[in-house]
């Protein structure tokens, strides 16, 4: 059995998760090898399967990395699969699971074309591109920064980005985000972020921007609302999923979902890279 754990160029030396996940399906009998998906040099058809784990750069050459993903899953078995990723990297996904009722932070959405000054009114928000990662392109707003919340809609429109905006639940601040992991649709272990957003701080540049991470045990409101947005999902269960969530006064609400290429903060549950690398055993093996 052959996986592939693709990450990309840029960020070989960066995924916390690569070493101690490529350990793990070692000794559960996998041959596993970790590389670049923008690394024209591999033949994917000798894996029997590639996993999706740090492409981190996609969200620059989306469409690439789209192509890429639909020509190695006929090569190879992908996790997860095109549509699974199709469907995740635009954050636009966010109201498809509002519009089925699960507890989604409220979105506005702009497309291309729209004015950006008809953002919605609220007392701290933030705008980000629909399409992004790693915090990227994202900044936290007052209702005073308005005008300047306008100009960064308005500069992402002029690129032909979507854009997102929401309000800021003031509750991270001293709760943190939480994010839950799971494996092969199984509850793995969660963690707590600290906040990442800041008043008046400019976007990151760099590929993430850096997080303060600890372990975290969930409440059961918070395990409750994950299984319920993994349940509604139109996909066969999938190999991994992170379910990213935040307080608030009516209870957790989902800030992102994230299927395609989420850290999953092995080095924070004792056990998960064996659980992970358990799961990909099986699946290799059917």
């Amino acid at each position: 059995m052959k996986l592939a754990l693709a990450t990309a160029i840029a960020a070989f030396d960066l995924d916390d998760d690569l070493e101690p996940l490529r350990v793990a399906c070692e000794k559960a009998g996998i041959d596993t090898s970790v590389v670049a998906w923008d690394d024209m040099t591999v033949s994917w058809a000798r894996f029997d399967a590639v996993l999706l784990r740090s492409p981190w750069d996609y969200v620059e050459r989306l469409p690439e990395f789209l192509a890429w993903c639909e020509r190695t899953a006929k090569q190879a078995a992908l996790w997860n699969p095109p549509d699974v990723v199709r469907w995740n990297t635009d954050k636009r996904y966010l109201g498809d699971l509002a519009r089925q009722g699960l507890p989604v932070i409220e979105s506005h959405f702009l497309a291309p074309g729209d004015d950006p000054a008809t953002l919605p009114d609220l007392e701290e928000f933030v705008v980000k591109p629909t399409v992004g990662a790693g915090s990227r392109d994202a900044q936290r707003y007052l209702r005073a920064d308005r005008p300047a919340a306008i100009a960064h809609a308005k500069r992402l429109l002029d690129q032909a980005r979507h854009v997102l905006v929401q309000p800021y639940l003031r509750a991270v601040d001293e709760q943190g985000e939480t994010a839950l992991l799971f494996f092969e649709g199984q509850f793995s272990h969660a963690i707590r972020k600290a906040p990442l957003l800041k008043r008046g701080e400019d976007p990151t540049s760099a590929l993430f921007k850096a997080e303060s991470i600890t372990a975290r045990q969930p409440s059961a409101t918070e395990l409750d609302v994950a299984n319920r947005v993994l349940a509604a999902l139109p996909f066969d269960t999938l190999a991994y999923a992170r379910v990213d969530l935040l307080p608030s006064d009516t209870g957790p609400q989902l800030l992102e979902l994230e299927l395609t290429e989420p850290s999953v903060f092995l080095p924070y549950g004792e056990g998960a890279a064996a659980r992970f690398a358990a799961v990909l055993a099986a699946r290799l093996a059917r």
